[in-house]
């Protein structure tokens, strides 16, 4: 049986209380607490508090359905950081013990989920080339289900775009070598809806192996990828467009199929010219190139901030410097149709997913993604528990985000259930 919860990642602006009777009134049978610095500290959380919201629960129709883990900012200035395959062991420490005390808080209050993901591959990956991340992700959550011991919680890794851990099939591949009962799959549609072409089946595939889901919807995007300069480059047209980094001098060439853009620090000479015409007609790109001086570029921030975050924050491998660095070019390209330049423009919010499909979340019904099919794929294949709606870009408008996504998903669910 499917249930419908909400999580609190996207109720940040009220009180943790005020948050839970939101949703109850809402008619959710489920809340998400998801860690927040302010209003869900797992380490400000006294015993009494935990008591009241242990009580809150028991006496009301609304329960847990999970506490959430990966938060964006907790542990440090690098969202996502640091992940559980943090090269440093200082970090993979301080994940862990993020993580175990959400399975000291479900432990108290009776949850039987805790969710967390992989993390991204970051420079100190790159550049570290002989530590295997998997063999450091595996250790950590051996560690963590460990710590579970015999209570009725499992821990559940949730696969996103980017990240180490992006495709379902990964998660799968990964809850086989770890080899634990007590470790399963998060799945979150709209991460699945990006990775997967055949989203609705691999779904269905996973589905005996999934405790716990997340929900959202989302469309096509503009699918860019920034990828460092190096000899042995291959673009594929059909799948991206690519933002290529010069880190000599952190100067990014822009290839689509038919257009081009060279954004410069610096003036370009003519040799300097001639280079770059000569990397994009090699890289497959056989159009003229549009030189832009990155100094001219927009600095302000605008509508997009969101969104460009948002992607930026999917992009493993590369620096943070090199990835805010990219977002003023990023900005200037949703900012007006450049087609009268010559210029790349971007009529689509800007993606990093294996389907070009933008991962942002927005409200389930807004989007393109056939929830009564990702439902009954789910139920035919034995899941059984809590599909919380995961709607982070809304906080400012999350009474019509509650109503609106509890009045669509609530006839999206297998017609027995009599929702």
């Amino acid at each position: 049986m499917i249930q419908l919860s909400y999580s609190t990642n996207g109720l940040i602006n009220l009180s943790l209380m005020d948050a839970i009777d939101a949703v109850e009134k809402a008619g959710y049978s489920g809340i998400e607490l998801a860690f927040h610095m302010d209003q869900f500290n797992p380490f400000e959380m006294s015993d009494s508090d935990l008591t009241a919201l242990k009580q809150r629960f028991e006496n009301s129709n609304i329960k847990p359905s999970c506490i959430s883990t990966p938060t964006l900012f907790f542990l440090a200035d690098r969202p996502h950081d640091p992940s559980a395959m943090c090269v440093d062991l200082a970090g993979r420490k301080q994940r862990i013990k993020l993580i175990k005390q959400g399975i000291t808080i479900a432990r108290t209050l009776g949850v039987k989920i805790v969710s967390f993901g992989s993390g991204f591959i970051r420079d100190e990956h790159v550049n570290n080339p002989h530590i295997d991340p998997e063999a450091l992700l595996i250790s950590s959550i051996q560690e963590c289900v460990e710590f579970i011991g015999d209570d009725d919680i499992t821990l559940t890794i949730e696969p996103e775009p980017g990240m180490y851990i992006e495709t379902l099939e990964q998660g799968l591949e990964l809850i086989n070598k770890v080899g634990l009962e007590k470790f399963r799959l998060h799945i979150d549609i709209c991460h699945a809806y990006c990775s997967d072409d055949d989203y609705i089946n691999a779904i269905a595939k996973a589905a005996p192996m999934t405790k716990y889901l997340h929900v959202s919807d989302t469309t096509e995007g503009y699918n860019l990828k920034i990828l460092e300069m190096s000899d042995n480059l291959e673009l594929d047209f059909n799948f991206a467009n690519y933002l290529i980094y010069f880190p000599e001098t952190a100067d990014f060439l822009l290839l689509e199929q038919n257009r081009a853009a060279y954004f410069y620090d610096q003036a370009v000479d003519e040799s300097t010219r001639a280079n770059i015409k000569a990397i994009s007609k090699k890289l497959g790109s056989t159009s003229e190139i549009i030189f832009v001086a990155y100094d001219d570029l927009p600095q302000n921030s605008s509508s997009f901030d969101d969104e460009i975050f948002t992607y930026a924050l999917s992009v493993p491998r590369l620096s943070f410097y090199v990835l805010d660095r990219a977002k003023p070019i990023i900005h200037y390209l949703r900012q007006a149709d450049r087609r009268e330049q010559g210029l790349p423009f971007m009529d689509k919010m800007v993606a990093n997913s294996l389907t070009g499909k933008v991962h942002f979340h927005i409200i389930p019904g807004d989007g393109e993604i056939d929830f009564t099919s990702c439902f009954k794929a789910l139920d035919d294949g034995g899941f059984d528990g809590y599909a919380t709606v995961e709607l982070y870009h809304h906080i400012n408008s999350w009474q019509q985000a509650v109503s609106d996504s509890y009045t669509h998903l609530s006839n999206c669910l297998p017609q027995r259930q009599g929702n």
